[in-house]
């Protein structure tokens, strides 16, 4: 998390720096410092056997790397990729991990106050133990993901799935 301060009337206020981007015509944000490079989708190599939320496989820098779309991770339909589907890179834990989503939008910095909690309902609920928060953008609510929970909600489905 960055450290970033901000003097608003005498008060210093932690900022958090988010990367924010679109799934399913919702708006989500992570950290930024977890997020290594956002990549044009490349060609990805299938897997066999792989849940349906593993897109596959990629080379990056001579490194292979797995690719989920946080699309169908979510529950949501397959649509045709397009010229704004991107490949949010991020280091989660000691892994690197590409994350599919339907559009990056931008860098946002705002107040560590801004970020609610979760409503308890989708707190408790099954699988939603990545949204650590909720930001009120205006028109739209900002949904805040950790990606350490993401990664290991789907490793364990993907073991569950292999077993």
């Amino acid at each position: 998390m960055a450290n970033d301060l901000q003097i608003v009337a005498g008060n210093a206020q932690q900022l958090l720096q988010l990367v924010t981007f679109h799934v399913g015509g919702e708006g989500f944000a992570v950290e930024v410092a977890s997020v290594r490079e956002i990549m044009r989708l490349p060609v990805i190599t299938s897997l066999p056997n792989a849940p349906a939320y593993v897109d596959g496989i990629i080379n990056l820098r001579g490194g292979v790397i797995p690719i989920i779309s946080l699309r169908e991770r979510f529950g949501l339909s397959a649509v045709e990729n397009d010229s704004h589907t991107r490949i949010m890179v991020m280091t989660v834990g000691e892994k690197v991990v590409g994350f599919r989503v339907d559009a990056v939008s931008e860098v946002i910095r705002v107040p560590q106050a801004q970020l609610q909690p979760p409503p308890p309902l989708v707190a408790a609920g099954g699988g939603r133990q990545c949204v650590t928060g909720v930001i009120d953008r205006g028109e739209r609510l900002l949904i805040v993901l950790d990606t350490e929970q993401l990664l290991l909600l789907s490793e364990l489905d993907w073991e569950a799935h292999a077993a």
